[in-house]
């Protein structure tokens, strides 16, 4: 066998944070002629949906339906609560908080950011000290819950407690596309009043359909919203009642129909709690990975091997970001691709295209449809290509990723 035959061969396997692997029973739900959009099975299943919905978010309140991605859900939620004119603080920790401000900048919002970089997640001493110093200008405070690209999250809990020591009567409106099904959220009990999420990474479906999710709060503020458009208007899809209006027109069917069973799996049989375990313990599992590997030095201009996130409370449990040093964290992703099957996340927004270190970075995601036996073998194809690349790394990243799992799974682990 010639040294640099592929091995990729066989089903690959898409490590990227989203879209995430798309069960074959969810394929199978969605592979099926197109039902009558007028009555019948798809009314039935749509409506068996929206509780689900609630449940996933923890909220008994109001949820709306669009076809549309995750830059379709900034919109959504943007439209529905301001107009022109309108101040909002928001917290970015990561591309896609500074990509949400931009959206709400180019319809006319006027967005404060605290930005704290895209290695850490948003401080609430400064935040709320931040809020103290309002003078009834600030509408909604605004944040990611999890940054797809840094893999920062944002303890929402506390964001809320800053904010009601602070006495502030801002909404609170929370991106939960990477996070939703993955990390722990509690909408209600979080008094979290606008959130988001998107079809295609922990809710396992393919891209195409996003949720949001707002409070009665949020209705009421946002009634003389200035932005809202006919299309993107949630009342009606919130509340109907006729069924064209969940959609504003045509349901996205064989969608729906991949969203029930990825729902079934979720809450009715490993159960959500459980679904949030498993994500903890396979996150932790990289963790451990990316930890012994960091104790060898990188070869690249980047030095030493090190999760993005250094704080284990402010990262991820759906991606973990990391840097290998350029440009070995290209060569890896690459090797990795062509030669083993397995696709790695670029390490988006971590660095511009022509800043030396922008080949330095890469992500591995663990959301969705993914289990032990994944997340093992993206780490072993991961160090076999670092072997295969000579690329220095630390000892025992095996070991210690196994070792997590054990300790996870054993007689004597606690279980939640």
């Amino acid at each position: 066998m010639s040294p640099r035959h592929s091995l990729a061969n066989g089903h690959p396997y898409l490590a990227i944070p989203g879209p995430s692997v798309v069960p074959d029973r969810i394929q199978r739900a969605m592979h099926r002629t197109a039902p009558n959009i007028y009555e019948g099975e798809l009314h039935a299943l749509t409506t068996s949906l929206w509780p689900d919905l609630r449940a996933l978010a923890g909220t008994t309140q109001n949820v709306a339906g669009y076809i549309c991605n995750g830059h379709g859900l900034w919109e959504a939620a943007d439209s529905n609560l301001f107009s022109p004119g309108d101040k909002v603080l928001l917290l970015a920790s990561g591309v896609f908080g500074l990509g949400w401000a931009n959206a709400l900048t180019a319809v006319g919002v006027e967005v404060e950011v605290m930005d704290f970089g895209r290695s850490a997640a948003p401080d609430m001493a400064r935040f709320e000290a931040r809020l103290r110093a309002d003078m009834g200008e600030i509408k909604a405070v605004l944040t990611t819950h999890v940054d797809t690209a840094s893999s920062a999250r944002t303890d929402i809990a506390a964001l809320r407690v800053a904010m009601n020591r602070a006495g502030h009567p801002a909404l609170l409106g929370v991106d939960c596309i990477a996070s939703m099904g993955c990390d722990v959220f509690h909408m209600d009990d979080w008094g979290v009043d606008v959130a988001f999420t998107a079809s295609q990474k922990g809710l396992m479906t393919p891209p195409g359909m996003g949720f949001v999710w707002f409070s009665e709060k949020a209705r009421e503020v946002g009634r003389k919203a200035g932005l809202r458009t006919p299309y993107w208007d949630w009342t009606p899809r919130a509340d109907g009642p006729e069924f064209w209006q969940y959609w504003h027109g045509t349901a996205p069917t064989h969608h729906l129909y991949g969203l029930r069973e990825a729902l079934t799996m979720i809450l009715h049989e490993e159960g959500l709690t459980q679904v949030w375990a498993r994500h903890d313990v396979l996150a932790r599992t990289v963790w451990a990975a990316f930890d012994a590997w960091g104790q060898g030095v990188g070869a690249g201009q980047g030095g030493r091997i090190a999760l993005n996130m250094a704080d284990p409370a402010a990262r991820a449990r759906a991606v973990t970001a990391a840097r290998l040093g350029a440009p070995d964290a290209q060569r890896l992703r690459q090797w990795c691709e062509t030669m083993a099957g397995v696709t790695l996340g670029i390490g988006l927004g971590m660095a511009t295209e022509d800043d030396p270190h922008a080949t330095g970075f890469l992500r591995v995601a663990h959301m969705g449809h993914v289990n032990a036996h994944m997340t093992l073998g993206v780490l072993a194809v991961m160090e076999a290509g670092m072997k295969a690349l000579g690329i220095v790394h630390g000892p025992g990243a095996l070991e210690a990723a196994t070792a997590v799992i054990a300790q996870a799974t054993s007689p004597g682990a606690a279980r939640t």
